[in-house]
């Protein structure tokens, strides 16, 4: 089967001074691998000439496909189309129906004189085929070079994915098929990437040529990816199940969801599944448990609030956790977080209650509770369990850690009291 590659070069200085993230080649990644087409490679490059083109002769030696997001603008740093032109050896043409189409937008929308410079965005090559954009002023450009083509697109997301889903992918679709590409993926939680490699390298040998096993770790959780690739979807897919069920099978203890699903998702299908209802009360994690929660689409059917307990004065006064707790055992204690749990359950009248509290450093531990020590508790109406951890981590990823283990530790209790 030959298979068909795709190179997504982006334009911009302001992409190599880190001023703009590159969302855009991570979405036309994964529509392209939707249609069959892998990507080779993704280079950035800036707004210079040399470093253009020598990208453009670079990935038309490794890609069937090559696009380009940037620099189509009417600035003078824009400098993408006139270089294509003369790439591909054209001149610049006025192209009548982006010029009508730019003076109704400006004249109906934008309500503004229209300038030189933005009648300038209708000069396209002769050299391409126009691809209209209903949702700005620069147009998209296809050209073929033989059996390749190279399609260039505006830096601005929604105007590039307006014109890949109503151009480009049905164009790839009708005349780039190599075959089907097929995905499954289940997630981990309680084991490290190496200890989960090791746990399951004999059935990662056995698995077949055609379909391959990637690990995505990501704050105590891994991400187990396989991705198949065939001419026969049918056979494909029974390929691919085969290979996943013993994939999960061998790592049933540690499995979170066999859906490719973030943790808050997964809490949240279970609570809606049970129709019950959560809360949490958060000293250490400043309420990043509640956002990650409200993330979701939908949360409000399951999450009724949060207390953000930062203080000993609130952790007093609104969730009744007594001086004699505080002073005997501290604000980062088992005693401390089981009544944080119980009394935010009991305020917002929820099913569930998870509560944190500890020490996310730099400073502020000491010998008995050391930086990263983190207490945790979840409530149901007739139980509260707790947990201690201990991260190793910085700030940023402690809070990030602390949350990830706090969700995961209530996804453990809401599928045990389904079971039980």
């Amino acid at each position: 089967m030959n298979k068909i590659f795709a190179s997504i070069i982006t334009i911009g200085d302001e992409l190599l001074i880190g001023q703009v993230v590159d969302t855009n080649s991570a979405w036309i990644a994964q529509e392209l691998n939707k249609t069959g087409i892998s990507v080779k490679h993704r280079v950035a490059v800036g707004d210079n000439k040399e470093d253009i083109i020598r990208a453009l002769n670079e990935e038309q030696q490794l890609a069937d496909i090559i696009l380009i997001t940037g620099g189509l603008g009417p600035t003078a740093d824009d400098i993408t189309k006139p270089l294509l032109c003369e790439y591909f050896g054209g001149k610049m043409i006025l192209h009548q129906p982006t010029l009508d189409f730019i003076i109704e937008l400006f004249e109906k929308k934008f309500r503004r004189p229209m300038t030189d410079r933005n009648r300038k965005q209708a000069e396209v090559p002769d050299t391409c085929t126009v691809l209209m954009n209903e949702r700005g002023t620069a147009p998209g450009m296809m050209f073929k070079k033989g059996e390749k083509i190279f399609v260039a697109m505006p830096g601005v997301p929604h105007e590039m994915k307006w014109l890949m889903q109503t151009h480009v992918l049905p164009y790839i679709a009708e005349n780039y098929h190599s075959g089907f590409v097929e995905h499954k993926t289940l997630i981990t939680a309680g084991i490290g990437e190496s200890s989960l490699a090791d746990k399951i390298q004999d059935i990662e040998e056995m698995i077949p040529v055609h379909i391959k096993l990637a690990y995505l770790p990501n704050f105590g959780m891994v991400r187990l990816r396989l991705t198949g690739y065939g001419k026969d979807r049918n056979v494909l897919l029974e390929d691919l199940q085969l290979q996943f069920d013993l994939l999960k099978d061998s790592v049933a203890e540690f499995l979170v969801t066999e859906e490719d699903l973030v943790l808050e998702a997964v809490v949240g299908k279970l609570l809606k599944e049970g129709n019950q209802t959560v809360s949490t009360a958060e000293s250490c994690t400043g309420g990043l448990i509640a956002h990650l929660i409200s993330s979701v689409p939908g949360a409000s059917a399951y999450f009724k609030g949060s207390i953000v307990s930062y203080s000993n004065e609130v952790k007093t006064d609104l969730l009744g956790v007594s001086s004699e707790i505080l002073n005997n055992s501290g604000a980062v204690s088992e005693e401390t977080v089981i009544q944080m749990a119980t009394e935010v359950r009991k305020k917002l009248n929820t099913d569930y209650s998870v509560a944190v509290s500890g020490i996310m450093g730099p400073d502020g531990g000491t010998v008995d509770k050391p930086v990263g020590t983190v207490w945790i508790a979840v409530a149901s109406k007739n139980k509260v369990q707790t947990n201690v951890f201990n991260l190793p981590f910085d700030r940023q990823r402690n809070m990030q850690q602390t949350a990830i283990n706090a969700l995961n530790f209530l996804r453990k209790q809401i599928v045990d009291n389904k079971c039980g």
